[in-house]
């Protein structure tokens, strides 16, 4: 049987069983947090609950790394969204070690488009469009870096409301364990 027919499947018990009950909750983060994440697979149950976030406690937008590639792209304006019209008062970047987007390789990366069969028509003509992208799929170097780099990203943009700590966080994928890398509030005091 094929995926989505599972889970059509699954759905139908579950709202015949009313399971959704117990995951109701109002639009507006209860702890009034924007999380961004990686969208690795052993962070979906296991960072919610190694911060003791529950259904409706936050906002979280999950990408390849937690990274913010452009300070004005979707997952900024997401951000921004949950600050402003959801409203959340605090952002954590939340990365974590043995991050895949650490070891991305863009020329790998680029070979595995061409096996899958995306043209190279299609790849020249991105290049002669201005997109690098070797640069564009490039992962970073450094799990930690990777997160204080989105942290900066989101704390000098010129939209980001004053006064809003912005934390950034590193998991341990196996066991759970948090490790602040930056503490918002004391920017904050700083900048007093």
């Amino acid at each position: 049987m094929d995926s989505v027919t599972n889970i059509l499947q699954h759905n139908e018990k579950f709202v015949q069983t009313k399971e959704y009950e117990a995951y109701r909750s109002s639009p507006f983060p209860d702890k009034k947090l924007v999380i961004l994440t990686c969208m690795d697979t052993r962070l979906t149950e296991l960072l919610p609950k190694a911060m003791n976030i529950r259904n409706g406690d936050a906002k979280i937008i999950k990408n390849a790394g937690a990274v913010i590639s452009h300070p004005y792209g979707s997952v900024m304006r997401s951000v921004l969204v949950g600050l402003y019209e959801l409203q959340a008062e605090e952002v954590i970047v939340v990365g974590h070690h043995g991050c895949g987007m650490a070891a991305l390789n863009a020329d790998h990366m680029i070979n595995e488009i061409k096996e899958r069969g995306v043209s190279p028509t299609v790849l020249s003509t991105l290049e002669h469009s201005g997109i690098d992208l070797k640069s564009w799929l490039q992962g970073f170097g450094n799990e930690k870096q990777g997160v204080i780099n989105s942290v900066e990203i989101i704390k000098n943009h010129p939209l980001l409301p004053p006064h809003v700590p912005v934390h950034g966080m590193i998991i341990d994928p196996a066991t759970g364990q948090l490790e602040l890398l930056v503490n918002g509030y004391s920017q904050q005091e700083t900048s007093l």
